[in-house]
């Protein structure tokens, strides 16, 4: 493409249109197998943008590529052409009309964000897909998507009133409801958008043209029918003697994106669901048995019937945040299906529990039947959600793969459907994913094969023909919500008819003559054994690394476990702290998704000797913080914080340390240096002057306070300090670490008293963790502490002495970055299974009934805890939350607060300051700033401590200082 021409366009935008190496490769590739390099991303900032850029691929004849939060599982936002991503400023819900149940938004509106707001007036928007955190308004519409709830509240397609549109020559056109006599005037206006409904109504029209749709299109009684564009729909209105209004919105919802650029929706709603909900999970010993029971099942009113199978519920146990929501599976099911079940009232409820009960007792195939209520069912439809992602669990090239993930049929033909699809799968000798709607029809399915090898690719076509002439046969939807995209268009002509098929191609044409909307989706599609995200055959890389990866088959693989879900593109407005950087600037590159598919894309396609060499991956990886909230919420566990750490120190290896990552890398020295002489030292800190000329030489933001040092012998203090007369709980080993050495020495001296006090023999373990190191790529020093470290703590983990940290990003080291720098597995496993941060440690001994509440102040007061993102990542903030609840009058609850922001160094380099502030600004800080004065903020991690006083000049409190000030 010429530059010069994209460089005019960029001119004339409003918005920004890049072209960057970077940019194009990170728009390459959605939640598909496939990637295509375009030749340009968009943005545009308003309607005039997006004319702009219809005009110019007109001109030039370029495709252009619709995309919003980019999850679509068939290679929809993938394409050559000109990628426009509208999720950064077409966000806007317009309005809401109470009275007739309707909201207009622009389609960058994510899901569940349109439903927070909708709540309020009693209202919410059905649909709803396992993406609901990010995907997006525009999405559903071009995806028609359904999601776990159709089978109450139905699919997108019903839900769509209208649309505002920009057809195809830059032309303004509002699609809606319209009467016959309003329909036949459409067809009279001498415009693109008069052509299309006269057009539309010729072909429509003709006897022989119904006949032919209504036999060959999948059975009426399927929703879930996605298979090229809905002609079929168009049929069932006056116009053509039916019933009711016609509506071209029947027709554009599930087209995606390839008939018109669509930038307002109306989507009628629903009142908001009944307020008593149970679940019923029932269990089974084989997907037969599951599958014999979804019919009987199914005459009951459920608002959720899915279905799991064994292979993502094994895959949810390597995931450190879903491993808690499996709470409720009992043995080892084949597999399980999720029956929820609402009501007005309680006894109400209590009926459809006992009547769908006696079902499932009456066909006697499940052999656990658990009842979940309240939060216990969010965490149970929080497992199934993460599903898809759980797939990139799988080590190695081998994946589960969508291609035929989304057939649809009848439910009375599902058992019998699946028996003929498991015959298939055993003739390639394959094993298959068995997953979702089962109460709509629809399972997930997915071979597992490794499409770096040609002989899985055939196999990729093979299998995905075979089912899809077993569809056909039973007159099933080859595409039931996740579209046709580029892996399914190739096959709609067997699955609609050739006749069908070129009705599908001249409708293309009527509304979009020059093929410039998504071309190679639906029709005259792409070969879908093209284009994939890896080479064929290829030679993989060799990349060496300081870091151990060998879980992951080495780095690259790490980095290839993403595939592309998007749950990173999650907001603040969500649960959880992933991506904090993204939740500021809604930047792709800043989720976790950009980083793995830029390193992916960097350590595969490069002449460097060193890999890690690149430019673009400095860019990528400069606003993570390192939060390690990836590496848990992460379906995939995509590490971003030990990808980065390995890069960074590739990197500097070939490029050189900075001055200012040696300063802060080598912190501990320089603390140490300080605390000879901490007056002195602080003066100089704390000092307009001298400390401002500090954080002048080293980078550091002038607006960002120092901390102070200290000195002070530990030692000394615990062999004087008195003990009590009460029973000896045990021995311990406290470890001061670098922080609290240096930095927190009151935090030592509250964990001494609190321990002593309660009865514990402490011994201390002084030791540097490696952390600093490890955050600014210093991997060869890191890895010198973490083996002197393994080898001092041996004795301990020999004697079974839990060795408790106060710093959750020093002790946690012990957990997570050494078993990647000791190579002796054995020994920092058990090392890593005896580490705890201590409210982890207290909590147990609460358990175990050795503290007791009456050993506390029966004083009242307020307690708001934010946790460090380790702890969030490797522990859990519950810990904390049971510890500080000993205190018998103490009112103690979580703060929904995401990542603080400061990161350790992040929030003191001058050009991260701003983000890092913006970080704190999204949750953190209003949550203390709206708490009265009184309220006691307690935080663990130093950073955090650190953040909150610089954003809200409040001192927030170690737990450990809270239990020794309630202490009596």
């Amino acid at each position: 493409m010429n530059t010069e021409l994209l460089n005019s366009l960029s001119l004339n935008l409003e918005g920004d249109l890049l072209t960057d190496k970077l940019s194009t490769t990170l728009y390459a590739t959605d939640a598909s197998v496939y990637r295509k390099i375009p030749i340009a991303v968009a943005f545009p900032k308003n309607t005039d943008d997006i004319k702009q850029l219809i005009n110019f691929a007109s001109e030039n004849n370029i495709g252009l590529i619709p995309r919003t939060a980019g999850t679509s599982l068939a290679g929809q936002c993938v394409g050559d052409g000109i990628v426009v991503d509208v999720s950064k400023h077409f966000t806007k819900i317009l309005n809401v009309d109470v009275e007739k149940g309707q909201v207009t938004v622009q389609p960058g509106v994510i899901r569940d964000e349109l439903n927070l707001f909708l709540e309020p007036y009693g209202l919410f928007f059905g649909p709803n897909t396992s993406t609901s955190n990010r995907c997006m308004i525009g999405g559903m519409v071009g995806n028609n998507s359904s999601g776990t709830t159709s089978i109450q509240y139905g699919i997108t397609r019903e839900k769509t009133v209208s649309l505002k549109t920009i057809l195809a020559d830059g032309t303004d056109a509002n699609f809606g409801n319209l009467s016959e006599t309003e329909f036949h005037k459409k067809r009279e206006e001498d415009t693109l958008e008069g052509k299309i409904y006269n057009s539309i109504y010729n072909e429509l029209s003709i006897k022989e043209t119904q006949e032919e749709i209504i036999s060959e299109f999948p059975k009426p009684s399927i929703h879930r029918r996605n298979t090229g564009y809905a002609v079929d729909e168009l049929l069932h209105n006056s116009v053509f003697g039916k019933e009711g209004s016609f509506n071209m919105c029947k027709l554009l919802s599930g087209s995606e994106g390839t008939l018109a650029f669509t930038t307002e929706i109306t989507l009628s709603l629903d009142p908001l669901p009944p307020k008593f909900a149970a679940m019923i999970v029932t269990h089974y010993n084989s997907l037969e048995d599951c599958l014999s029971d979804v019919v009987p099942v199914m005459e009951h009113q459920l608002h959720l019937c899915e279905m799991m199978d064994k292979v993502i519920l094994d895959c949810t146990k390597n995931n450190r945040a879903q491993l808690e929501n499996r709470f409720f599976v009992e043995g080892d099911p084949a597999a399980l299906l999720m029956l929820e079940i609402k009501a007005v009232t309680k006894a109400d409820l209590n009926y459809l529990i006992d009547s769908l009960l006696e079902t499932i007792k009456k066909s006697g195939l499940s052999y656990a039947s658990p009842i979940l209520f309240g939060g216990d069912i969010k965490k149970a439809v929080e497992l199934r959600k993460a599903g898809l992602g759980l797939l990139g669990n799988m080590v190695g090239d081998k994946k589960a793969v969508a291609c035929i993930e989304d057939t649809a049929v009848a439910i009375e033909d599902l058992k019998d459907f699946i028996d003929e699809f498991s015959v298939i799968m055993k003739g390639y000798n394959q094993s298959a994913v068995y997953y979702a709607h089962a109460g709509a029809g629809e399972l997930h399915l997915r071979p597992i094969l490794n499409l770096k090898k040609g002989d899985d690719v055939k196999l990729f076509r093979d299998i995905t023909t075979d089912v899809a002439k077993l569809t056909k046969k039973y007159n099933g939807s080859f595409s039931g919500e996740h579209g046709d995209g580029i892996v399914r268009a190739e096959f709609i002509p067997l699955m609609i008819g050739d006749k069908n098929y070129q009705l599908l191609r001249r409708i293309k044409s009527y509304f979009d003559p020059k093929g410039i909307f998504n071309p190679g989706k639906i029709v005259d599609s792409y070969p879908m054994d093209e284009s994939f995200r890896y080479e064929i055959d290829r030679v993989e890389p060799e990349i060496k690394t300081l870091l151990d990866f060998s879980e992951s088959e080495g780095i690259l693989k790490a980095a290839e476990k993403c595939n592309g879900s998007g749950d990173c593109r999650k907001t603040e407005k969500a649960s959880g702290a992933m991506c904090p950087s993204y939740h500021v600037t809604r930047n792709e590159k800043d989720t976790t998704r950009g980083r793995a598919n830029a390193l992916r894309e960097m350590l595969t396609n490069t002449d460097e000797t060193n890999k890690f060499n690149q430019k673009e991956l400095k860019e990528v990886f400069d606003l993570c913080l390192s939060c390690k909230a990836c590496s848990s919420e992460c379906p995939s566990n995509v590490d971003i914080a030990t990808l980065k750490a390995e890069f960074t120190y590739q990197y500097q290896e070939e490029n050189g340390y900075s001055f200012r990552n040696k300063l802060f890398a080598y912190n501990t020295k320089y603390n140490a240096l300080g605390s000879k002489i901490p007056k002195i030292t602080n003066f100089m800190f704390n000092s307009s002057l001298f400390g401002g000329l500090l954080k002048n030489i080293s980078g550091v933001a002038p607006e960002r306070s120092l901390p102070n040092v200290y000195k002070f012998n530990f030692d000394s203090y615990l062999s004087n300090i008195s003990k009590p007369k009460i029973k000896n709980k045990g021995n311990v080993v406290l470890y001061i670490d670098e922080f609290t050495k240096y930095l927190d020495v009151n935090l030592g001296i509250d964990a001494i008293q609190v321990l002593t006090k309660l009865g514990y023999n402490i011994e201390l373990f002084y030791a540097e963790s490696g952390r600093t190191f490890i955050s600014k790529g210093f991997l060869k020093e890191a890895k010198e502490i973490a083996l002197k470290n393994v080898v001092s703590l041996k004795k301990y983990v020999d004697k079974d002495v839990a060795i408790i940290g106060l710093e959750p990003s020093a002790i946690l080291t012990f957990r997570d970055e050494y078993k990647k720098l000791v190579s002796d597995k054995e020994l920092v496993n058990a090392i890593a299974n005896n580490s705890f941060i201590i409210e982890e440690f207290l909590a147990k001994e609460i358990e175990k009934g050795n503290i007791l509440k009456d050993q506390f102040t029966k004083e009242a007061k307020t307690v708001k805890i934010h946790s460090h993102c380790h702890q969030k990542s490797l522990s859990n903030q519950k810990v904390t939350f049971d510890v500080l609840n000993i205190v018998e009058n103490y009112k103690v609850s979580i703060i929904s607060s995401g990542c603080c922001g400061m990161a350790g160094s992040f929030g003191y380099e001058k050009e991260h300051y701003k983000t890092s502030m913006a970080v704190g600004n999204l949750k953190l800080f209003p949550a203390i700033n709206n708490s009265d004065s009184d309220v006691i903020i307690s935080a663990n991690g130093t950073s955090c401590r650190h953040q909150i006083y610089d954003g809200t000049k409040r001192n927030a409190l170690h737990p450990i200082t809270i239990l020794k000030e309630a202490l009596i």
